[in-house]
């Protein structure tokens, strides 16, 4: 069954028509055409599909698409405005919080969301903040690292 939702995605409005048993991934991923979200588990485990819903970190492969309906949500995509990378975007490439690179967008948007919530955390806020997110290649220092750099760009900046 089809129902047709209205949501905003990265700022822009979108009216579209979504199966009922598809997930926000899936309509992200395949009708609007936002694939830095990535699908790793489809159980919610690993956090390579984390979006914000109104703000708040969610695995998107848990939440159904038309459970979008009337909601904001902001993809890896949204980060980054006019050219321009978000701190937490470009601390990554420069400490080196990237390799492989596949759970990156989902571990972006959940340090931002952390850094917005918080903007002078502890390396445990840091640690607790990414719990959701699964990195299998760096080790998680060097995304620390880049969260912390991120948080005092952005204190600098606000000043």
């Amino acid at each position: 069954m089809r129902h047709d939702i209205s949501f905003t995605v990265n700022g822009e409005p979108y009216n579209i028509a979504v199966e009922s048993h598809h997930n926000l991934l899936q309509v992200l991923r395949e009708q609007l055409v936002l694939t830095g979200t990535k699908n790793g588990c489809s159980e919610g485990e690993c956090g390579a599909c984390t979006v914000l819903l109104n703000g708040e970190p969610v695995n998107a492969c848990l939440v159904l698409g038309v459970e979008a309906d009337g909601h904001e949500i902001v993809t890896v995509e949204g980060l980054a405005t006019d050219g321009h990378l978000a701190p937490i975007q470009q601390t990554m490439i420069d400490a080196g919080g990237t390799q492989c690179g596949f759970c990156t967008p989902g571990v972006l948007i959940a340090a931002h969301a952390l850094l917005q919530r918080n903007p002078n955390p502890s390396e445990t806020d840091i640690r607790e903040g990414l719990v959701g997110n699964l990195c299998r290649c760096t080790g998680y220092t060097r995304i620390v690292d880049a969260v912390f750099e991120a948080a005092r760009l952005q204190r600098v900046s606000n000043q």
